[in-house]
C-alpha cells in the first residue's frame, strides 16, 4: 500500500508536463484503494502544490517565449535585407506570442488619407485581406487617426466604433471578435497598425498589450532602417556631387548599425545598462547618464552632472509625447518606457551635435535599456516570490521537511541555522493600496535580500528574516527606512535571536505580539523587541514556563479588586484610572477628559482606595498600578 498514490507521482506528472487533469489520478486511485483521509488529504496537498509550480512553470515558459520572440526580432532587424520578410515575421510572432488566431499590419497611405492592409497571418479571407480603413473608421481606422492602442472583447458589438459596411463585412468574413490594435511609430507620427485577432470573444490583458506595443516599435524600426537605407541609396545615385555629405550621411548609417548590433548582442547575452550606455558613449562619444523613473542614476559614463529633476521629468515627458529624443541646452534626453509605463531615461551630453541616426541611436538605446530592466525587473520579481513563499512556509505552517527547507533556502544563499532575528512590521506601513502597497513589500524584498534574509507579506503585515542578534535594532532600522520610504510613521516589532528553522514560527508569533504591545502602550511609529519591553515582555516572550502565570499574578495583587468590581457592577473604575493617570493627578482634567462632574470622579478614586488600600496614591504603589494599567489594556489589545 505504501508505493500506492504517493505525493511522488505528482512529480512525475510535473517531469512529463501532464495535462492538469491527470493530477486527479493518484488522489482517485487513493480513494479507490480506501486509503485513511490523513493519506488523502496529504496528497490534496501535494496535488495543490504541483499544480502550484506547474502554473509558475506554465508561466515562466511563456515569459521565455516572450522574451525569446522579442529577442528574435531584435536579430532581425540587426541582418534587415528585405523589409517585408521582417514585417511578416513581426506579424507571426505577434500571433505566436499572443495566441491569437488572426495578426494583420496596415500602413497609413498619406496620399490617400487612410490606412491599407499591408501583412496578414492566420487570415483566410480575401476580402479581408484587401480592406481600407479611412481614418477614424472602425477600430484599425481609429488607432491609426489617435496613435492611441484599443482593445475590444468583442467588436461587432462594441459601439465605440465608428462601423462602416465595407469594415464590418470584412470582419464578419473573417470571424473576428476580440481585437487589439496599437499604433506603429516613427517619433511623434504614427505610420501605421498592429493587429491581434481572435475569433471568440476574450480581453486582452495589460501584459499582452504591453508586448504588441514593443513589437510594433521593432516593425517602426524596420520601416525607419528601410527608408533611411533608401535615402541612402538614392543619395548616393543623385548627388554624387555632394559627396562629402553623402560620406557624413553614410558614416552616421553605419554607427547606428554597428550601434545596433552591438545592442542586439548585449541582449542576447544578458547585458546590463553599465553595457549599453558604454556601447553608445563609443559609438557617439561624449558622456552618458541613465536614470530610473525616480532620477536615481542607474549608470554613468564619462563627466557629466545630474540635470536639475524639474528639468528631466520636463524633458522626458516631451520625450515620451514625441515618441522620441528631445534636446534641451547641450543635452539630448530619451525617455526609457514600456508600454505606458515610464522606467527611466538616458541623458546623453555629445561632443558635437547629433544628426538624424545619431538620434536613432540614442533612441533604439533607450529601448534596449527597457528590455534589460523589464527583464531584470522580471527575474527579481520572481526570485522575491520565491523566497517570500520559502519564509511563508517557514512561519505559517507545521515543518515536516527540514532538510528540503534548508536546500530551498541554500539555493537562494540563506543559511537557515545561522542566528536571526525575525521583524514583523505593522498595517500602518502596507495599508496603502496598489503601487504603494507593493513599493513597501518590494523594498522589504530587496532590503532582506540585499542581507541575505527572506521578507513575506503575511496577514496583513510584513515579516522580515534577517540575520544578526540584536532584534531591537533590526526593528528600529526597519521602522526608520520603512517610515522614510511610506513618508508616514511606520511600527515594527522584533524578537530573537533565534537559531534553526523549528523556531522560526515561534519567533514570528512573538515578534508580531510584540508589534500588537508596541501599538497598545502608545508607541505606534517605533521599533523595539520583545525583550526591550521590560516587565511587559513577560506577557509576550518565552523567557520560562510561568510566564504569563506571573503577569496574571502581578495584574491580580495590583489591580484585581478594581478589574472585578467593574465587571461585577459595571463601574468604569479601571478607565477613571487611567484618566486621572494620563492627566498627572487632576481631579478637573480627568472630569473633563470623562465627560463627568469632578465629584463624581472623586468618589470613583475613594471607592479604588478602598479596593486597593489608602496608599495607592504613593509613589511605589502608584508606579505599580500604572504598569498593571497598561498590562490590562495590552490584554485586551490583543484579546
Amino acid at each position: 500500500m505504501s508505493g500506492m498514490s504517493s505525493p511522488v507521482e505528482f512529480l512525475e506528472l510535473l517531469a512529463r508536463e501532464a495535462a492538469t487533469v491527470e493530477f486527479e489520478g493518484p488522489l482517485v486511485a487513493a480513494r479507490s484503494a480506501g486509503l485513511s483521509a490523513d493519506r488523502i488529504a496529504e496528497l490534496e496537498r501535494a496535488k495543490t502544490v504541483a499544480l502550484r509550480v506547474r502554473a509558475l512553470l506554465e508561466r515562466r515558459r511563456r515569459r521565455e517565449s516572450e522574451l525569446s520572440g522579442l529577442y528574435d526580432t531584435v536579430r532581425d532587424l540587426a541582418g534587415l535585407r528585405d523589409l517585408d520578410d521582417v514585417l511578416r515575421a513581426i506579424v507571426h510572432r505577434a500571433r505566436h506570442l499572443l495566441d491569437a488566431d488572426v495578426a494583420y499590419m496596415t500602413l497609413n497611405d498619406a496620399e490617400r488619407g487612410d490606412t491599407y492592409m499591408r501583412v496578414t497571418d492566420g487570415s483566410v479571407s480575401a476580402r479581408f485581406q484587401q480592406l481600407r480603413l479611412p481614418m477614424g473608421a472602425g477600430l484599425g481606422g481609429l488607432v491609426a487617426q489617435s496613435g492611441a492602442p484599443y482593445v475590444t472583447a468583442n467588436y461587432p458589438q462594441d459601439e465605440r466604433f465608428h462601423h462602416t459596411r465595407e469594415i464590418d463585412a470584412g470582419v464578419s468574413e473573417e470571424g473576428l471578435v476580440a481585437i487589439l490594435g496599437v499604433p506603429l511609430r516613427l517619433g511623434s507620427t504614427s505610420i501605421g497598425v498592429l493587429y491581434a485577432a481572435n475569433r471568440s470573444a476574450r480581453p486582452f490583458a495589460r501584459e499582452e498589450v504591453a508586448l504588441l506595443l514593443s513589437l510594433a516599435a521593432h516593425a517602426a524600426v524596420a520601416i525607419d532602417t528601410a527608408r533611411l537605407l533608401a535615402e541612402t541609396r538614392a543619395a548616393l545615385a543623385e548627388l554624387s556631387a555632394a559627396n562629402t555629405t553623402i560620406r557624413a550621411h553614410s558614416s552616421s548609417v553605419e554607427r547606428a548599425a554597428a550601434a545596433h548590433d552591438r545592442m542586439t548582442a548585449l541582449v542576447l547575452r544578458g547585458g546590463g545598462v553599465e553595457d549599453v550606455t558604454a556601447a553608445v558613449t563609443d559609438v557617439l562619444g561624449g558622456s552618458l547618464l541613465a536614470l530610473d523613473a525616480e532620477g536615481r542614476r542607474l549608470a554613468r559614463v564619462g563627466e557629466i552632472d545630474e540635470p536639475d529633476r524639474a528639468e528631466i521629468v520636463e524633458a522626458v515627458a516631451a520625450s515620451r509625447t514625441e515618441g522620441r529624443s528631445v534636446r534641451r541646452g547641450a543635452l539630448w534626453y530619451a525617455a526609457v518606457v514600456a508600454g505606458a509605463e515610464n522606467l527611466g531615461a538616458l541623458v546623453l551630453h555629445p561632443e558635437g551635435e547629433l544628426a538624424d541616426a545619431d538620434q536613432r541611436i540614442l533612441e533604439r538605446a533607450a529601448l534596449v535599456t527597457a528590455l534589460l530592466l523589464l527583464f531584470r525587473r522580471t527575474v527579481a520579481e520572481a526570485e522575491g516570490r520565491v523566497r517570500g513563499e520559502l519564509l511563508d512556509d517557514l512561519i505559517a505552517r507545521p515543518l515536516r521537511d527540514t532538510d528540503a527547507l534548508r536546500s530551498r533556502a541554500h539555493r537562494l544563499g540563506v543559511d537557515l541555522d545561522a542566528t536571526h532575528v525575525l521583524v514583523a512590521v505593522g498595517e500602518d506601513a502596507i495599508a496603502a493600496t496598489g503601487s504603494a502597497r507593493q513599493r513597501v513589500l518590494s523594498w522589504a524584498t530587496t532590503y532582506a535580500s540585499a542581507r541575505g534574509g527572506l521578507a513575506a507579506a503575511r496577514d496583513g503585515r510584513v515579516a522580515l528574516m534577517l540575520p544578526g542578534r540584536d532584534a531591537g535594532a533590526s526593528a528600529r532600522a526597519v521602522a526608520r527606512d520603512l517610515s522614510r520610504i511610506t513618508g508616514r510613521p511606520v511600527t515594527a516589532g522584533a524578537s530573537g535571536p533565534s537559531t534553526g528553522p523549528a523556531s522560526l514560527a515561534a519567533a514570528f508569533r512573538e515578534a508580531d505580539r510584540c508589534l500588537t504591545a508596541l501599538v497598545a502602550l502608545g508607541r505606534a511609529g517605533q521599533g523595539a523587541s520583545s525583550a526591550e519591553l521590560g516587565f511587559v515582555g513577560l506577557l509576550l516572550g518565552t523567557v520560562s514556563e510561568g510566564g504569563e502565570a506571573d503577569v496574571r499574578r502581578f495584574l491580580t495583587t495590583t489591580l484585581g479588586p478594581v478589574i472585578e468590581y467593574d465587571a461585577r457592577r459595571g463601574t468604569a473604575l479601571v478607565r477613571t484610572l487611567e484618566a486621572y493617570f494620563g492627566v498627572g493627578g487632576s481631579l478637573a482634567r480627568a472630569a473633563e477628559k470623562l465627560h463627568v462632574h469632578v465629584n463624581t470622579v472623586t468618589q470613583r478614586l475613594e471607592r479604588v482606595g478602598q479596593l486597593l488600600g489608602g496608599d495607592w496614591q504613593h509613589p511605589d504603589r502608584a508606579l505599580e498600578v500604572q504598569l498593571a494599567l497598561r498590562l490590562h489594556r495590552l490584554g485586551t489589545a490583543e484579546g
